[in-house]
């Protein structure tokens, strides 16, 4: 049996795979950060520490074909943390990877990577990397990682970027485009675990919504076939006040471009 760990088991996504992917008969792996994890089964394997630790890598890896990488601060954040987290902590990972003979990687990369284009684009595979802020620009950093130690150290990598998987309906209007449902989530999760001889390859983690900005054409060899729908939820939603402000409702990205950005008449060369 494929033995699967999971990194960040402690945070939101984290915590729905830890359920249904031992629901569905994955073998599982646990990390839950520095602080321990409450088992929700006797037995359940499970563990913690810092990932910047090699030897908490190899607690983590030892013996493991399959990883599914969602340890790392996952909003904005100043400048040192991300490097910390997201850079340092992903690089000691990768090299555990290697260490342990480790066959796959699932990284958790996120739309943020791409959340400086308009809401009226729609974005293929092969988009341009356009980050909105210091997290989104960790992701670019990390689906290059991804793919170099594919290319250069022969280990299969997915890099998922996720929209708005909450483990819940879509709350606002943003989310018509965005939404990830937990059914979807975690089919193309057991995807990613099980497809064979997938090489590198990138998905866009979203549901089959309408109004996705995503185009996920391309990545079929995954056998990735959402069924959720967020318009399912359009009636109610539409009927709610847009909580963006002006700025973050052109932007793919929302909210995440409105922090710390520069007005345009504020800009160089702007009088």
């Amino acid at each position: 049996m494929t033995k699967v760990a999971l990194s960040g088991a402690s945070g939101n996504m984290g915590r729905i795979l830890r359920t249904e992917l031992q629901k569905r008969g994955v073998d599982l792996r646990s990390a839950g950060g520095r602080n321990p994890l409450v088992p929700l089964h006797e037995g359940e394997d499970i563990m913690h520490g810092d990932l910047r630790d090699p030897a908490v890598v190899d607690r983590l890896l030892n013996g493991v074909d399959v990883l599914i990488h969602l340890a790392g601060t996952s909003v904005e954040r100043p400048l040192p943390e991300i490097i910390e987290n997201n850079l340092v902590g992903l690089y000691q990972v990768y090299e555990g990877l290697r260490r342990n003979k480790v066959r796959r990687v699932i990284f958790a990369s996120s739309n943020h990577a791409y959340g400086m284009h308009s809401v009226k684009d729609k974005l293929k595979l092969d988009a341009p990397f356009r980050p909105d802020g210091f997290y989104g620009l960790s992701k670019v950093w990390g689906e290059a990682m991804t793919r170099m130690y594919w290319d250069k150290h022969g280990i299969e990598g997915i890099s998922v970027r996720i929209g708005t998987a909450m483990g819940k309906p879509p709350a606002e209007f943003r989310h018509l485009s965005t939404w990830f449902g937990t059914e979807d989530l975690v089919d193309l999760m057991m995807q990613c675990i099980n497809v064979p001889d997938v090489g590198y390859m990138a998905v866009w983690g979203v549901s089959n919504n309408t109004r996705s900005y995503w185009d996920n054409t391309g990545a079929e060899k995954l056998g990735y076939k959402p069924k959720q729908n967020s318009e399912n939820f359009a009636p109610e939603i539409l009927k709610q006040p847009n909580p963006l402000d002006p700025i973050a409702r052109q932007y793919q990205g929302g909210g995440f471009v409105t922090l710390d950005f520069t007005p345009v008449d504020a800009r160089p060369g702007r009088s």
